[in-house]
């Protein structure tokens, strides 16, 4: 069998699709995996080793060009390559019609969200085989439930694994990760996750009183900015140069503890196991939360964590 999973972005959609490759690697151990995703995430189904093949797709570049000629080049490449791979099922797991758009280039049946289930109900129209989900469930056990709807198996009483095999530390960061370290995840897509900085400022004191250094990631000059000015004020902390996805990963994998707010970068945490303390400040965790044997998620819409409560959860996470 020969199937193909389709969720494009974002960064935390992505890894909470993990689990439903492992489930399928379960229950079909013969058949072929691929994934179409965003070409910035591409790195992250790479790290599954029952993901055979990567198809990167560009929907949001593609989206500010249609008016270059490379760019209908670029999608017709695309389309050849996922028509040409001959599946017999596409999962698509992310219920927009964009999503549904890339399945429909595979020319095979589609699985995905039914009409009420879907985040656009639009995008259902183009699944023939439509799956009735329950939109209280978490997104890792929803992107689950499609996969056991579709191809007819249990997942009652196995827990969601998410299977990541992170690389080594690069050569360039070695230094970085020398002793031991804990990551701390301050940047956000949107300022309404943010946490205060004088209350990150109180948790690197906590770690550095442990003896682990902190370290801090960035994406965009902005950010690079801001956790300058952020770690300058920090205990021990250490401002990371920019990173690839899997050097991330591999620094996340060696951490002590990671605590970060509500981002990919603290999904992925979470999905390395490691010990992983998750900070919502805009949205319900009941929904998006950390999912993982070694990780909690403090706060909620309009809650912001406090202190206290992270070094609380810090001891109850080691402890364990």
């Amino acid at each position: 069998m020969h199937l193909l999973i389709v969720k494009t972005s974002s960064l935390g959609d992505v890894i909470h699709a993990l689990p439903l490759v492992s489930d399928l690697a379960r229950v079909r151990p013969q058949a072929r995996i691929d994934w179409a995703v965003e070409e910035a995430f591409a790195a992250i189904p790479r790290l599954h080793p029952a993901v055979a093949q990567v198809i990167p797709v560009a929907l949001r570049r593609w989206r500010r060009s249609l008016w270059r000629p490379a760019t209908w080049g670029e999608v017709a490449q695309a389309r050849a390559r996922l028509r040409e791979a001959d599946y017999d099922l596409v999962l698509d797991c992310q219920g927009l019609v964009k999503s549904a758009l890339v399945a429909r280039w595979a020319q095979a049946p589609v699985a995905g969200p039914d009409r009420r289930s879907a985040r656009e109900p639009l995008a259902a129209r183009a699944y023939s085989r439509p799956v009735g989900l329950d939109r209280s469930l978490h997104a890792v056990a929803r992107n689950r439930a499609l996969g056991a709807a579709a191809l007819g198996y249990s997942i009652d009483g196995e827990p969601p694994r998410f299977g990541l095999a992170a690389g080594s530390v690069p050569a360039a960061l070695a230094a970085q990760v020398a002793a031991p370290y804990a990551v701390l995840l301050t940047n956000a897509s949107r300022s309404s996750k943010l946490w205060p900085d004088e209350r990150w400022t109180a948790v690197a004191a906590a770690l550095a009183g442990r003896g682990w250094a902190s370290l801090l990631f960035w994406g965009s000059d902005e950010e690079g900015e801001r956790t300058r000015a952020r770690a300058a004020g920090m205990q021990r902390a250490t401002v990371m140069p920019r990173c690839s996805l899997p050097d991330i990963a591999a620094v996340l994998a060696r951490a002590q503890v990671v605590v970060g707010l509500d981002t990919g970068l603290t999904h992925l945490a979470a999905a390395l196991d490691v010990p992983t303390i998750g900070l919502f400040c805009d949205y319900d965790p009941r929904l998006v939360g950390l999912t993982g044997a070694r990780c909690t998620s403090l706060g909620g819409v309009a809650v912001q964590p406090e202190v206290a409560q992270v070094l609380a959860a810090l001891d109850r996470l080691l402890a364990s």
